[in-house]
Formats: C-alpha cells, sequence, structure tokens
C-alpha cells in the first residue's frame, strides 16, 4: 500500500531456509549408524559369552546386582548379563533370518501380485487375507508345533506369519511404478520385461522394501520371545529371553526381582533400536522425511 506522500511501501521478501534437509539426513544416517553398531555388538557380545552364561555357581547363587555381577545371579548361581547377552544374540540370529525369509516371500509374492494379471492378484491377495485374518500368536504356536518347536519351528514359525503387511506394500509400489510414464515408454522403445523390472521397478521398490525388511525385525524377535516364553518356542537349556523371563516367573514372590527385570528392559532397548533404525532408514530413502 502506498503511505501519504504517494511512495510504495517496502515489500517484505520471505526466504525459506535452504538445505534443511541436510543436516536432518545427516542426523538420520548418524543414528542408523550407531543403532546398527549398538546391535551388532549385543550379537557378537552374546557370542562371545556362551559359555559364560551356562556356567553354574551355587555358592552364589540369588545374588543382587553388584559390581561383579551388574545384572545380579539367578538360583543357580549363573550370571544374568551373561544369560541375557547370550538370550539377545540368539533372539537376533533368529529374528535376522526369519525376517529376512519373510521378507523375500513378501517381495516374490508381491511382484507376482502386480505383474502376473488378474488371476494372480486375486490369488495372492486371497493368501495374504487369509493369514492375517489369524491371529500371529495362534498361527505361530500351530506352525513352531507341527515342526517340532525348537530354533527350527520359531523361525519357520516366524518367517510363515510376518510377510502380510509387506506383501501389500511391495504390490502398491510395483502397480505405481507400473503405471508411471517412463516406464510404458520403455516398453514401447522395445525394452524387455526384465529389463524393465531391474533398470526402473527394482530402484523405485527397493527403499521401500529396505524400510519394510528393517522394520519386520522388531516384530520377529518380540514374537520369538513371546512364544518362547509361553513354551512352544526354543528348549528350556538355550540361553533365550522368552526362556529367562518364564523361569524367572516362579522366583518373583521370592523378591529376586533382577531375574526379569534386567533381560525385559535389554529386550525392549532391542526392539527400540530397530524401531529407530527403520525411521531412520525411512528418512533417508523418503525426499519429504527428510524435511520433518
Amino acid at each position: 500500500m502506498p503511505d501519504v506522500t504517494g511512495a510504495a511501501a517496502p515489500r517484505r521478501v520471505l526466504h525459506e531456509p535452504e538445505g534443511t534437509g541436510l543436516p536432518n539426513r545427516r542426523r538420520a544416517l548418524a543414528l542408523l549408524v550407531a543403532c546398527v553398531v549398538l546391535l551388532a555388538c549385543a550379537l557378537v557380545a552374546g557370542l562371545a559369552v556362551g559359555g559364560a552364561a551356562r556356567a553354574t555357581d551355587f555358592a552364589a547363587k540369588n545374588v543382587p546386582p553388584c559390581p561383579e555381577h551388574p545384572f545380579g545371579t539367578d538360583w543357580m548361581g549363573r550370571d544374568v548379563l551373561c544369560r541375557t547377552l547370550a538370550g539377545l544374540s540368539t533372539s537376533l540370529a533368529i529374528g535376522l533370518l526369519a525376517a529376512g525369509v519373510s521378507a523375500l516371500v513378501a517381495l516374490v509374492l508381491g511382484c507376482v501380485a502386480a505383474l502376473g494379471g488378474r488371476r494372480a492378484d486375486a490369488v495372492v491377495s486371497w493368501l495374504v487375507d487369509l493369514v492375517m485374518s489369524v491371529p500371529h500368536m495362534v498361527l505361530l504356536v500351530l506352525v513352531s508345533y507341527a515342526l517340532g518347536r525348537g530354533t527350527l519351528g520359531v523361525t519357520v514359525g516366524v518367517a510363515l506369519t510376518h510377510w502380510g503387511n509387506l506383501t501389500r506394500v511391495v504390490r502398491g509400489e510395483v502397480l505405481q511404478c507400473r503405471e508411471a510414464d517412463y516406464v510404458r515408454m520403455a516398453y514401447r522403445l522395445g525394452r524387455s520385461r526384465l529389463d524393465v523390472a531391474l533398470r526402473h521397478m527394482l530402484p523405485h521398490v527397493l527403499p521401500q522394501f529396505l524400510v519394510g525388511l528393517v522394520l519386520l525385525f522388531p516384530h520377529a524377535i518380540l514374537h520369538e520371545a513371546s512364544i518362547t516364553f509361553l513354551g512352544f518356542g526354543l528348549p528350556p537349556e538355550q540361553p533365550a529371553i522368552g526362556v529367562i523371563l518364564s523361569e524367572a516367573m516362579s522366583h518373583l514372590s521370592a523378591g529376586v526381582w533382577w531375574l526379569a527385570v534386567f533381560p525385559g528392559l535389554s529386550l525392549l532397548a532391542c526392539v527400540a533400536l530397530f524401531d529407530v533404525a527403520g525411521t531412520s532408514l525411512r528418512r533417508l530413502v523418503d525426499a519429504h522425511g527428510a524435511q520433518e
């Protein structure tokens, strides 16, 4: 608006801050690397103390947390810290293997549903609805019990019950990429389906697939611990978080609280690290997420 003298008032120009995404991406990358390093340290430490986790000392049973035993000892004199690290290592190994197999199943079925025509899409959609209509724990118990429980039963059970949501994500991404103009142009230029899939569809789907794979880990680890806690998973002689928590239930009434508190908190910390890693990876691969 001009003032009383007729001169135009100066305009305010609002400048948006530039480069706001770079610090966020660096922060997300730093968090991702830190989570991976911590989880790798927990895995290696659990493998290193495997023998100490089974060592018994009845002269030092039910010792509360102290400098010599930071997590205390159990009713057989076994160090709870060593057993917790060994249990986390077992849970991480089973979770990584089961989540990897489940993610590959989701990738194959998602691509088949998106590229195989209406019948293939209907069959895959029916399988996804069938698996997701049954509660995970019920299906996990049935599969694990049918395979004789143990490491094989738990791994196969977790792998066969966690691919539904990721299959839908992969199917949606492939369908979106298939309808893109550059994909149609590639077909018109005479490119083969395999060439288009490798050059265009795979780079488009891979970021979301990796994020879904990382976010499968915490579910796999929690369900492995849950089914072991219920007695349908790993054997009692194998150090695992579910076994530790299940055995601790009969000793909590005697005031031995550290048998359940420290292993439980360690499991929650491990799951939280996977969640932070998945969120950080999503911000790295998502251009809009980097601005948040």
